[in-house]
Parts: C-alpha cells; sequence; structure tokens
C-alpha cells in the first residue's frame, strides 16, 4: 500500500510560494547586478567615441554667436571648442548672454552659409585642434614602441636641451596637449607632444583596451628615449588627466629616469580606484558594486572577462601610497570642481610630497580646462616654475 503525503497547508503553501519568489527575484537581482558591474569595469578600459554632452540651439552667422544648451561647461569663461556634425571642430569666445534659452557665446570659427550643422555637439577645453593653429615650426615624426610606431609632433625650440614629452588624457588625442606648447617654447624648450596605444592615433594593444597608465608609459618612456636619441638631455614630462597618471608611472618605471627633471601634471589622475569610487556614485552605483567592479578589473580572472587583460594593478597606480618613489619636482595643478577626476588625491599626493610638489589649486575651471579658464595664471605658474628650476629661459 502506497504511503499517502499529507497536503500542505494553505499557510505553509503560501511560505513556499514566497521563499521562491524571493529565490527567484534574489537571482534576478544578483544577476542585474553582476551584469551592471561588468558593464562597469568593461567601460573604464575600453576607448570609445566622443560622445555629445551639449544641444545647439542656435547659431547666428550674421551676429557671429552660437547658442548652447546649460551645463557646466558651456557657462565657463575663456575660449573653448565644439565638435560638431557638419561643421567640424568649432572656436568659442566669450560668454555673451544667458537666458531661458541657454548660453550664446561668441563664435570664433567660420561657419559657410549653406552648412547643416546637427542639434547635438561635444564640449572641448581644447581649443587649437591642428598643430598648425599654433602658428610655430613643428615636424611630423613616428616613435618605436612596444606596440609599434606612434606618431608625435615635434615642435623645436632649437635653443637648448631641455625637452617636454607631452602626454594627453583618456578618450582624447595628442591635440589635448597643444596649449601647453606656446609656454614651453616660449621657455626654449622642445615639445614632443605624443600619442600612446589605443588612443585611436598610435597602434592597438592585443587587448585594445586601457591600462590606465599602467600599461602606456611604456610607449612614453619609448618617446623620452626618441628624444634622447635626438639631442634632449634634460626631460619634463607633462600629463593630462589620465595623462598624468601615466606620466607619474614613467617617472617611477622608466629606463631614462636619470634625464627626467619634473613633471608637469594638469588634473590628473593620483589614484585610480578614488576616481572610479566617485564616478559610480554619480551613476548610483552602490559602493559595494563599485568596488566589486574594481576587484573585476584587478583580478585577472575577472578581467579577462571584460577584456582587460591581466588586469589593472591598482595599487601600483595609487601615487600617494607610492610617494615616497617620487624624486623629481612636480607642478601640480587641479581645480577642486573638477567634476571628472577628484583633487583629493592630488592634495594627499601635495600633503605626502611637500618637498617635491608645487600644487596650484584653481576653482570653477572644471576638468583639463585650467588653461582656459584662466590662461594667464596657467601660463605664469609654469614659467615660473621651469624658470625656478633652471629648465627654461625666457624671452
Amino acid at each position: 500500500m502506497k504511503h499517502l503525503r499529507r497536503a500542505a497547508s494553505p499557510a505553509a503553501a503560501s511560505a513556499l510560494v514566497s521563499m521562491v519568489g524571493l529565490g527567484v527575484l534574489f537571482t534576478g537581482v544578483a544577476t542585474a547586478l553582476s551584469v551592471r558591474i561588468a558593464d562597469v569595469a568593461r567601460k573604464v578600459v575600453t576607448p570609445a567615441p566622443r560622445v555629445a554632452d551639449v544641444e545647439i540651439v542656435g547659431i547666428d552667422r550674421a551676429a557671429q554667436t552660437i547658442t548652447l544648451s546649460h551645463t557646466p561647461d558651456t557657462v565657463l569663461p575663456g575660449r573653448y571648442g565644439v565638435f560638431t556634425n557638419g561643421a567640424g571642430y568649432v572656436k568659442l569666445g566669450a560668454v555673451l548672454a544667458l537666458d531661458d534659452r541657454g548660453v550664446t557665446r561668441k563664435l570664433l570659427s567660420h561657419i559657410a552659409a549653406g552648412t547643416k550643422v546637427g542639434p547635438y555637439a561635444s564640449f572641448s577645453g581644447w581649443y587649437f585642434d591642428a598643430p598648425e593653429q599654433l602658428h610655430l615650426p613643428y615636424t611630423e615624426e613616428w616613435v618605436d614602441t612596444p606596440v609599434g610606431h606612434a606618431p608625435a609632433w615635434l615642435f623645436s625650440a632649437g635653443r637648448g636641451d631641455v625637452w617636454a614629452v607631452i602626454v594627453h588624457g583618456r578618450g582624447t588625442t595628442r591635440a589635448e596637449g597643444l596649449r601647453a606648447v606656446p609656454v614651453l617654447h616660449a621657455a626654449g624648450i622642445s615639445s614632443l607632444v605624443v600619442s600612446y596605444r589605443n588612443d585611436g592615433e598610435a597602434p592597438p594593444s592585443r587587448t585594445g583596451k586601457y591600462g590606465l597608465g599602467a600599461r602606456e608609459w611604456r610607449d612614453v618612456d619609448a618617446a623620452i628615449g626618441w628624444a634622447r636619441e635626438h639631442g634632449a638631455r634634460r626631460i619634463v614630462l607633462m600629463g593630462w588627466s589620465m595623462g598624468g597618471a601615466i606620466a607619474l608611472q614613467t617617472s617611477v618605471n622608466s629606463a631614462h629616469r636619470d634625464v627626467l627633471e619634473g613633471l608637469i601634471l594638469e588634473s590628473p589622475v593620483v589614484d585610480w580606484r578614488l576616481v572610479l569610487r566617485y564616478h559610480a556614485r554619480e551613476l548610483g552605483v552602490p559602493p559595494f558594486a563599485a568596488s566589486a567592479a574594481i576587484g573585476t578589473l584587478s583580478t585577472p580572472l575577472t578581467a579577462r572577462v571584460v577584456r582587460a587583460g591581466r588586469g589593472i594593478p591598482f595599487d601600483e597606480l595609487d601615487m600617494v601610497a607610492r610617494a615616497g618613489e617620487l624624486d623629481v619636482p612636480i607642478l601640480l595643478m587641479h581645480s577642486d570642481d573638477d567634476g571628472y577626476v577628484p583633487s583629493d588625491a592630488s592634495h594627499a599626493l601635495a600633503a605626502a610630497r611637500p618637498d617635491l610638489v608645487t600644487m596650484e589649486t584653481f576653482e570653477v575651471a572644471r576638468h583639463t580646462k585650467l588653461w582656459n579658464y584662466d590662461e594667464r595664471r596657467w601660463t605664469t605658474a609654469i614659467r615660473d616654475w621651469l624658470a625656478a628650476r633652471g629648465l627654461g629661459t625666457t624671452r
């Protein structure tokens, strides 16, 4: 005779259904969160096209003005530019009006009649987007890096053996560093404006992903070697944003440390973990998920899942913790309202090495737009820092 199983009570059945439902819900949430963590990690190391971040409200060709939507960047005083669909890169001058329509600025580039300009654009602090706009002699050069031949612009000052190697930031190209060339040239310093792996100009690496400075420094080190072969005897490294992280890594790992005389860092990444946690907060990602994304990137096995190669060595990239290894003077310029790379780690580095770091703190200027916001102060800071160390002669 078969044993009959007693039917579950309605309450027990309801509890069972609830437990199953919670299990399914938990699994779904965990799966969604895992996908989000992987997505965050992947975006950090993946080169991406320029993103439209402003709307073009209108263009008045007769008055030579352009009206953009309100953003923290479009209201900044100074000279800037926007990448447009239709008119290419367009230079912007002073803010002329702020109203309900948007921000009206002086248009410094000619937009021909009949040119159709798309409604969305990308705001930029470059201002100069091509080397000939500096009206200084330059040559196109090629640096033999570990990933292949990488293009560089050489602006020869022709008056000394001090050179600057200029390193752009994440998601940009060499043009970002053109703003620094005039002040360096005036000080008799030749500038080598370089590219590096995965920036869209230099060859890609095997993974095609950013190393956040942990691998790119090798390309910059190759550029220093190239400069030495062509007459440089003393080198100043200048890095913008992630280029600052690359410059810092170069300074502690380079085979050419004997010729490094100093670093100029503009809105630099000094500690990537701080930057990633900041962006996670901005995106509404829980702190533990941000830490998980960092863990994903730093662990070789999980790093392969997001195609980050052998993983990102965040401990090595924390230059506050490694401040004791630095041995050259540093001019560090950062805006406390950066909005992309928090200035906390820059202040911490300045506090850790007051014997080496000269800190110039800005406000309002935001990320990598210090030159644009206050060109005189920015230029004076560099000129005086160079002169104090015998690295330049002012005309």
